[in-house]
């Protein structure tokens, strides 16, 4: 065929090839930006509790994903639940792909409770993906008198928390607020693992908002001692672990507690999110967010995700900044409810 008889399918290919080597040009762009440059990771907790161990198995694979293969680096950023992360994510970070972060899976959804201290817009944040759809749990210290759900309308359970955005403070306050559980906080730990200490030297009886990956990860001698009990699952659905221990939205008995639980809970499937700050050029974000869900699935990272006994059920990019959109299109009332059970 003598494409200079058809000019329409002569552009056409001119189009494509020109497609084509932008992308090429793109990419070499972003290799030669990447290449021998370092990405920072920071982490919104202390060292040693659950985020902290997941971005520290994706930061040693993740660099090869990444046209160039740059170096990605962990800091941590602890202070208000991870909330001193995000604010600083958005506000001063880099907007040049070389920073993204890991904070509480509730931070994204503060500014829609109309909770203090947010300084971003969780609809704005470049998601690049969650490593698994979680299921978290309350949990008391064996010897305390509460053993399960039920005890927790009975009697009080003190726990601990780490910060206003972080789950381990605002889901007790709702189970308190919507169930009517006799949760006490003691806030103000830098992070979870300082929380399972201060359950082993007694200062707290229990840790409530604890995503269950993390308890088998970082504690799997205690669930082989038996030396907590796990009380309630907080999630939609029940973890196939712990096919005896009761959901949280199943205990709700109006409309209106499913609702709010429903809106809060709906964090648990960006159990483990990282994102970037916005203004961040659209190729590096989609270079990022296919670095992340080609490690979630790289042999050697998920070897040490095995060893360190991670769930990697893997959400990508593009689901996470739909659920944060349409999450804000809850109606006002539910919202302001769910809010001020969280304040």
């Amino acid at each position: 065929m003598n494409i200079a008889k058809h000019p329409a399918k002569n552009i056409m290919r001119a189009g494509l090839i020109g497609l084509a080597l932008s992308a090429g040009s793109a990419q070499a762009a972003d290799t030669d930006f990447y290449k021998g440059n370092t990405v920072n990771l920071y982490v919104g907790y202390s060292p040693g509790g659950g985020y902290d161990v997941y971005a520290r198995i994706l930061a040693r694979f993740m660099g090869k994903h990444i046209p160039g293969n740059p170096t990605v680096v962990v800091q941590n950023m602890p202070g208000a639940g991870s909330l001193r992360a995000a604010n600083w994510l958005y506000n001063v970070a880099p907007k040049d792909g070389t920073a993204f972060a890991t904070v509480a899976r509730g931070a994204a959804f503060d500014p829609l409770f109309g909770l203090p201290g947010t300084q971003f817009d969780a609809t704005k944040f470049n998601w690049l993906g969650s490593a698994n759809d979680e299921v978290s749990v309350c949990v008391s210290w064996n010897p305390t008198p509460v053993k399960t759900y039920d005890d927790l309308l009975n009697k009080e359970l003190v726990v601990g928390g780490t910060g206003g955005s972080a789950d381990t403070d605002q889901f007790p306050r709702v189970l308190n607020g919507v169930l009517g559980t006799k949760m006490k906080m003691v806030v103000g730990y830098p992070g979870g693992n300082d929380v399972n200490l201060a359950m082993e030297r007694g200062e707290v009886q229990g840790r409530c908002g604890w995503s269950w990956s993390s308890v088998k990860s970082t504690q799997p001698n205690w669930l082989k001692d038996k030396k907590i009990n796990v009380l309630v699952q907080l999630s939609m659905k029940k973890h196939e672990d712990l096919p005896d221990i009761p959901a949280v939205i199943e205990k709700a008995t109006t409309d209106e507690q499913r609702a709010i639980l429903k809106l809060v809970f709906a964090r648990q499937v960006m159990g483990r999110p990282f994102m970037a700050p916005p203004g961040v050029p659209a190729d590096r974000i989609a270079i990022l967010r296919k670095a992340f869900m080609e490690t979630m699935t790289d042999p050697e990272f998920l070897v040490e995700a095995e060893k360190a006994k991670l769930e990697i059920t893997p959400v990508n990019g593009e689901e996470i900044q739909k659920l944060v959109i349409e999450s804000y299109k809850v109606s006002p009332d539910i919202a302001k409810k769910a809010g001020d059970l969280l304040k």
